[in-house]
């Protein structure tokens, strides 16, 4: 498939911020048990909370430079019974309001006791507004992965893994993004959230070392003989049958060659799953924390590189018979 920059833009950015705020109700949920210092409202997650919501919007408007007609973006609702497409659009709306007012009653102090739990632990209205946010941000990671998942005609996405890698690579570089976050605004939490961003890294590639050899050994089940209904032994294709371009040359093949594809995949190897793990164990050494921004962004740039290499190696049917794109 050719990748959408759009798409590749959303997809990282809203994981990236579903990620951080995770991060974020972690730290409070840990706090409430007193495995953690209770950290300042507004100083760490009100701030926090408005930089999850400053990427969720990066990536919203990010998403409608794919669109044909993008004044008819609110049809894409329409059909939440059965497309999760639609299931997007509505589940990125709902954890951004939910996130809205998380921060601001953090911001404003607004915390009534809900319940009160044994041994004096207090459930607030913020509590309660994390868990919903939660719920939210695995959603819309489940939504954002199964647009491509339930595609059972391009085999390289039809497969859990594709849910877990949308899942774990978001964590990834959400709780790397907390790491470099907390570094100037709770120095306390610097090592909590640098070792779960080294944990869930270590678990992204597991998920996407299994996806990349799992695709490896698939081989298309068409072939030109039944892409063009004709049953003699050798077909050779000299050309893709047009003087220019068409839709299907255009949006189902890349166009790019093996070998920058392989540098694609080394690339996204080399940055997400080594270089920003070296550097937040570096940070975990006591002697990197001026090191975290930067491990946040060498991870997302590889974020970026991981995602176009996921769309450019999903092989539509269709390049069966376009296979000779010149």
């Amino acid at each position: 498939m050719n990748p959408a920059f759009s798409v590749i833009f959303l997809t990282t950015l809203i994981g990236a911020a579903q990620g951080l705020f995770l991060a974020l109700f972690t730290a409070q949920s840990y706090a409430l048990f007193k495995l953690l210092p209770v950290q300042d409202s507004q100083s760490f997650y009100a701030s926090g909370s408005a930089l999850v919501l400053a990427l969720s919007a990066l990536g919203l408007i990010s998403s409608f430079f794919h669109l044909g007609r993008p004044e008819r973006a609110w049809r894409s609702a329409a059909m939440w019974r059965t497309s999760w497409l639609s299931r997007e659009v509505i589940v990125l709306p709902a954890f951004m309001g939910i996130v809205f007012m998380y921060g601001v009653a953090h911001f404003a102090g607004w915390k009534p006791t809900i319940a009160t739990l044994p041994y004096g632990i207090v459930i607030d209205a913020t509590l309660v507004l994390g868990v919903l946010g939660m719920l939210l941000a695995f959603a819309l990671f489940v939504c954002t992965a199964m647009i491509y998942a339930c595609l059972p005609f391009l085999r390289e996405w039809h497969s859990p893994l594709t849910v877990s890698n949308y899942t774990l690579l978001g964590g990834a570089s959400g709780f790397t993004l907390a790491a470099a976050f907390a570094a100037s605004a709770a120095p306390a939490l610097t090592h909590f959230f640098a070792a779960w961003a080294l944990i869930l890294t270590l678990l992204a590639w597991i998920s996407r070392s299994a996806s990349l050899m799992r695709n490896s050994r698939l081989r298309p089940k068409s072939t030109v003989q039944t892409a063009i209904g004709i049953k003699h032994p050798r077909i050779v294709q000299k050309s893709a049958g047009f003087l220019g371009g068409s839709f299907n040359t255009r949006e189902f093949f890349h166009g790019k060659s093996v070998a920058a594809l392989r540098a694609v995949k080394c690339g996204f190897l080399l940055t997400v799953f080594a270089l920003a793990p070296f550097l937040l164990a570096i940070e975990l050494s006591g002697t990197g924390a001026r090191l975290l921004p930067l491990a946040f962004a060498v991870q997302y740039l590889g974020m970026l590189a991981e995602r176009c290499f996921f769309f450019a190696q999903a092989n539509h049917s269709h390049n069966v018979y376009y296979q000779d794109i010149t």
